[in-house]
């Protein structure tokens, strides 16, 4: 029998290279956008109109890719469930995306871009695809067809990215230097950081072409009574998904409307540059996360599963605190992957870095409600987080501007954390490995401050030395303390 957890690593790999590359390579994009567009404030809309669509993305779906794993794993007919769950989101993504569409004048005026109904439309259409696109892609999942949807996915980005650099870097220039030419009459200034709308949606249109054979090959059927059981499974994730979103970008959302309005458009453009400083975290528990949920659900029936769980976990954890290391011991030098105005919220990094670890800790914890079916715990799990995100911002942000949604961020993900392993303790009991993961981390806290006490050296050199030294020896002690378990672990 093959090792679950070596699969479990295999399909991550391939995830990433699905998932991981592609974010790894519009996360460069973006801190490339800090070079063209120097001012924060301009930046800025970027990234609240993408903030506005991971919310509405919430509402597109509503749950309903996790019923989906759940159902289809244990039903026999498989395709009904498939077939039902994308009619469902096939209707709803029409209904929904005409009533946006009808007020997306009114929704522009509300959020303060008056004359900017295209930019919601757009990003509509966004959300829309991105809808369709979430069963096939929940579908390749499910039946490991890792590689395809890995393939689609890098398709997805690299069309991204080779539209945005049409719009913004040749069909700019050819306006700046020629407005009256080919080139130059595909850009409008007016439109300016828009752009980055357009080339998502057309690259999701690609996609969909790309996906069309998980649209064919099966009868479709809509099951009633099937569709009120995994919408009752469902809905509690909404809730969750709002309230996790809440805590994810809720606070790009709002600064611009707790601080004076140039201020706020400034921070809210310096706060997103650093924050992707940040998400080099976030990137490798997205690839994880696509290849253990299914893992989780295949793996629950087995006699070892709490165990598998347990050193998931544990390997999890450590692999991220090298992640938070790596990041902050070469900061020096990553700074420069933005442009010199954003760079007065590197102060920033830190914090968030610890955020998306305990919310990748969370969402390992988060197992054992959706396997029992107890949704809406993790329903009022990211509730009391949402409560947390909202009170320190709205207290915080007009004294502390961006330092204080930080700290919103990494308080609700630590008590989210600790919230969901004392309940599931009790719902679901796991013997989690504390001890190593306590060491591990606090080793990796006293050396990020043992490197704090040298911060002042102004030759960068020396300082890169001294703090990538520090991350050698984490690795060495990894080493002498681990080396014996990894081995162990082709025996599970």
């Amino acid at each position: 029998m093959a090792n679950p957890l070596k699969k479990l690593a295999s399909q991550t790999a391939i995830y990433g290279l699905g998932n991981v590359l592609p974010r790894i390579i519009t996360y460069v994009f973006s801190l490339v956008l800090t070079y063209i567009f120097k001012e924060p404030a301009v930046l800025a809309p970027n990234a609240e109109f993408f903030a506005y669509i991971s919310f509405v993305n919430i509402i597109f779906t509503y749950g309903m890719e996790t019923a989906f794993f759940n159902f289809a794993n244990k039903a026999e007919n498989k395709e009904q469930v498939y077939s039902t769950t994308l009619i469902s989101i096939l209707i709803s993504t029409v209904i929904l995306t005409l009533i946006f569409i009808i007020f997306s004048n009114s929704i522009a005026n509300a959020i303060e871009y008056e004359g900017h109904a295209d930019f919601v439309i757009w990003c509509i259409l966004i959300v829309a695809t991105d809808a369709i696109m979430a069963i096939p892609f929940a579908r390749l999942r499910l039946t490991n067809q890792a590689r395809r949807f890995a393939t689609i996915k890098l398709v997805n980005v690299v069309a991204n990215i080779f539209i945005s650099i049409f719009y913004f870097i040749i069909c700019k220039n050819a306006f700046q230097q020629e407005p009256d030419s080919f080139l130059g009459k595909l850009y409008n200034p007016e439109i300016g950081v828009g752009y980055a709308f357009l080339a998502s949606l057309y690259a999701n249109i690609i996609c969909l072409l790309l996906l069309q054979k998980e649209f064919r090959g099966f009868d479709y059927v809509f099951d009633k009574a099937l569709w009120k059981k995994m919408f009752a499974y469902a809905w509690p994730l909404i809730i969750l998904g709002l309230a996790g979103m809440t805590n994810e970008t809720f606070d790009r959302i709002i600064l611009k409307y707790l601080l004076p309005k140039d201020i706020g458009a400034y921070q809210l453009g310096v706060y997103s540059a650093c924050y992707k400083i940040a998400m080099m975290m976030t990137i490798f528990t997205t690839a994880f996360k696509y290849a253990a949920e299914p893992f989780f659900f295949n793996n629950a029936g087995d006699k070892n599963s709490k165990k598998l769980n347990a050193v998931v976990m544990k390997y999890y954890v450590l692999f991220c605190l090298f992640i938070f290391l790596g990041t902050i011991m070469n900061l020096p030098w990553l700074k420069n992957a933005i442009s010199t105005k954003y760079q007065v919220g590197l102060d920033v990094v830190p914090i968030l870095l610890l955020a998306n670890l305990c919310l990748g800790v969370y969402w390992n914890l988060s197992i054992w409600y959706k396997l029992t079916g107890q949704t809406k715990f993790g329903a009022m799990i990211t509730f009391v987080g949402a409560i947390i995100t909202l009170a320190i911002n709205f207290m915080g942000i007009p004294y502390f501007g961006f330092m204080a949604c930080a700290w919103a961020t990494f308080t609700s993900y630590a008590v989210m954390m600790v919230v969901s392993y004392q309940l599931g303790k009790k719902h679901y009991p796991i013997n989690y490995n504390l001890r190593s993961m306590f060491v591990f981390t606090f080793i990796a806290l006293a050396f990020y401050g043992i490197s704090l006490l040298y911060s002042g050296i102004e030759n960068t050199g020396l300082k890169l030395v001294l703090n990538n030294g520090l991350l050698f020896i984490f690795g060495w002690i990894f080493y002498k303390l681990e080396f014996d378990n990894l081995k162990n672990l082709k025996h599970l």
